[in-house]
């Protein structure tokens, strides 16, 4: 695969975007329908997407890949939390919160899924799941302690119910066993999970119609946490993967994963807990908008 070919990805999946931004801006979407297609991309698309990836035959090395990568996201999340802690820790309140959740938490699902589906197909997606579900435990415990100071019971559960969580295992089971589900529920699984690509990018593009632009480009730490997360992190994985001889396709799947802009969870979060609400937006969009950039550079590189 060529840096051209993922150019062309890149550019299809922001002309997907470019529709949903055009679709709210002539409020065929609004923030009602936004919410509610938000709502059955996490509890109905995505998941089956997961499951639909997990339908290959059963092989070991596609197994030991899985262990490669729960290992993999594993270390990767904590060292995500170092460099966080590190570049971020004399910053000052929301700043330094949202500068060590954006360097931690990069949107794995909403734009990570579709590129990997783009670039490597259902493989990329059975890898990125578990890269996935790693990161909600994450973002559940530490990421709320980061913000609120604790965390707690709830957070576990919320991570132990989540739906993309609860259909990696199911994926899981399915391909070790292995189950051949019929024809007919296969292919609905398929088509259900294909619609969490165009939907993740009309959500998206929905997303950036709210922002004004006129404000979106200044401040400091909006170009430090997005060169953190977009370049930094990226440029420090792509070294360390190849001398511990990653193949060629799970070195690009973490790579993607990890050069994926800021997750949108961190505005929520900023939301819930008090937080600079407006910083931690202007960096999920500003990191979004240049990851168009920045994914084809990382690809080139490796």
């Amino acid at each position: 695969m060529t840096a051209n070919t993922v150019i062309n990805q890149i550019i299809i999946l922001f002309l997907m975007i470019s529709v949903g931004y055009y679709a709210k801006k002539r409020a065929w979407i609004n923030e009602d329908s936004k919410k509610k297609l938000s709502e059955i991309l996490l509890n109905i698309t995505n998941p089956l997407l997961i499951i639909s990836s997990f339908q290959f035959e059963f092989s070991r090395d596609v197994l030991h890949n899985v262990i490669i990568m729960l290992v993999f996201s594993v270390l990767a999340h904590f060292f995500q939390i170092l460099i966080g802690k590190l570049l971020f820790f004399k910053s000052k309140g929301s700043i330094r919160q949202i500068g060590e959740l954006s360097a931690t938490y990069a949107n794995c699902a909403f734009m990570g899924f579709p590129v990997l589906e783009s670039l490597y197909g259902k493989i990329g997606i059975l890898y990125g799941s578990i890269y996935a579900t790693v990161f909600n435990v994450f973002l559940w415990t530490h990421g709320i302690v980061v913000f609120n100071g604790k965390g707690g019971v709830k957070s576990i559960r919320k991570v132990l119910l989540n739906p993309g969580v609860i259909s990696m295992f199911i994926g899981l089971i399915v391909f070790i066993l292995p189950i051949k589900l019929p024809y007919p529920v296969s292919q609905a699984i398929d088509l259900l999970g294909g619609m969490t690509v165009p939907l993740s990018m009309l959500i998206i593009g929905a997303t950036l119609a709210d922002v004004d632009f006129r404000k979106l480009f200044s401040g400091k730490p909006l170009y430090v946490i997005s060169g953190v997360r977009l370049v930094l992190i990226p440029l420090l994985t792509i070294p360390v993967l190849k001398l511990l001889g990653f193949s060629d396709v799970l070195l690009g799947v973490c790579v993607m994963l990890v050069a994926m802009p800021v997750a949108t969870t961190v505005s929520i979060f900023a939301e819930m807990f008090g937080g600079d609400t407006e910083l931690a937006s202007r960096v999920v969009v500003f990191s979004t908008l240049m990851s168009a950039f920045t994914i084809p550079l990382m690809f080139a590189l490796m």
